[in-house]
């Protein structure tokens, strides 16, 4: 027997980027998901609690669940991830089509807070944390995985990774 690809599944040269589409639930006090940063290519708004955001394949972003019932909090997590293009690996998770490459996956209230933290430490640098090294948030993942505090980031080690995706480029 000969091995054929399924040429009508291979993408097309010419097709159009894959978008990584994020959506988003607001049932204040009971469902909340949001997108912490991340440059969003497009938005469709589904109705009053729900809106699918899209991102090019290259960006990054954060996303946080949160959810509760009648005793309290029942899920906190926050995922940052790079949306993908055609041919690509990826990981799949909730809420996210098709998918991405996942840079940090964290869930419990103080380690998310503890994510959200080194995301604001990003910015105060004035670096937009969509733009910090993919490493970075792998490091954080690792980390708090581990038990451990990340370090923090530096504009050296920013500079350094713009350097190096501009020779990838």
């Amino acid at each position: 027997m000969r091995f054929e690809p399924d040429l009508a599944r291979a993408p097309r040269p010419d097709a159009a980027p894959l978008l990584t589409r994020v959506e988003l639930t607001w049932l204040e006090g009971r469902i909340e998901h949001w997108i912490r940063f991340g440059r969003d290519c497009g938005e469709t708004i589904l109705d009053r609690r729900r809106r699918v955001l899209s991102f090019a394949p290259g960006n990054v972003f954060a996303f946080v669940r949160w959810a509760s019932n009648d005793f309290g909090t029942i899920i906190s997590r926050i995922d940052i991830v790079q949306s993908v293009t055609h041919g690509v690996a990826y990981q799949t998770l909730p809420f996210v089509r098709p998918g991405g490459d996942i840079l940090l996956r964290i869930s419990g209230w103080p380690k998310v807070e503890r994510v959200l933290k080194a995301i604001d430490s990003v910015e105060a640098l004035g670096i937009e944390a969509a733009d910090a090294a993919p490493d970075h948030w792998r490091h954080v993942h690792n980390r708090l995985s581990a038990g451990y505090e990340p370090r923090p980031y530096s504009r050296d080690q920013h500079r350094a990774w713009l350097l190096r995706r501009s020779t990838l480029s």
